[in-house]
């Protein structure tokens, strides 16, 4: 793909992504002091390309150390988790819509322990999505609240669901007004989901309002703290005024 350059001309097989994932706990690629910053914590979890977490096991007070990475583009998304202490490794490579990569991933590593598992839901994004491109915006968040009362343990309804969805309209389909309604909508649900406001207010700044941005980045930063994107746009966007 032309556009995307390098995020989407990467062509990999589980196998080679194996033999890379075994030669990073030897010095074949990198020497140790820059795999020691290649996968430290620099700032919310996240290292040089890394999320960097540490994941506690169900009925048990074992905590793995896990690296691990996701992406997406048109028709494909990954995930790749390094379980560094015991030298486990997981790889996704996915190209149907709508998977939850994270929640199989999660089910993997509990059957790797031995713990209970779930069965990953079904994205509630995609079936949104689904109806707002086929009928509208309101019909497809009517039909959300329906599902939601419905069918609570067939879909994720986790606030990351619409938030994505919120992206994908925004930035991929140049769709800002129904982004901007998926986004209010996600934050009525979830009022403490920090994420949202931070999301809503990108929305409204590629919108030129720039009132509702400030009042949503400062809202995220009030929840977040440590929201650097938040503390960045308030200051350009309060520069402008």
């Amino acid at each position: 793909m032309s556009l995307p350059y390098a995020a989407g001309s990467l062509y990999s097989t589980v196998q080679d992504l194996y033999a890379w994932d075994q030669a990073l706990y030897t010095e074949k690629l990198l020497p140790e002091r820059l795999k020691e910053l290649l996968f430290k914590n620099h700032i919310s979890n996240y290292g040089y390309g890394w999320n960097i977490r540490s994941k506690k096991l169900p009925d048990s007070e074992q905590k793995l150390r896990s690296i691990s990475h996701g992406g997406g583009i048109n028709g494909f998304s990954t995930l790749i988790e390094r379980l560094v202490d015991d030298r486990h490794l997981i790889i996704l490579l996915n190209n149907t819509p709508g998977a939850n990569l994270g929640q199989m991933s999660n089910a993997i590593i509990h059957v790797l322990y031995d713990k209970p598992y779930t069965l990953p839901k079904r994205s509630i994004a995609a079936a949104t999505y689904k109806t707002l491109k086929e009928k509208d915006v309101q019909i497809a968040l009517k039909q959300y609240e329906t599902f939601r009362k419905d069918k609570p343990e067939e879909y994720d309804f986790s606030a990351a669901e619409l938030n994505n969805l919120g992206y994908y309209l925004l930035i991929s389909k140049k769709r800002s007004k129904d982004a901007i309604e998926i986004f209010k909508f996600n934050i009525k649900i979830f009022p403490k989901y920090a994420n949202g406001y931070d999301s809503l207010a990108e929305a409204y700044m590629m919108a030129e309002n720039t009132r509702e941005a400030i009042i949503n980045f400062a809202k995220s930063l009030e929840l977040n703290p440590d929201n650097t994107n938040a503390i960045d746009k308030l200051n350009e966007l309060i520069k402008k005024k």
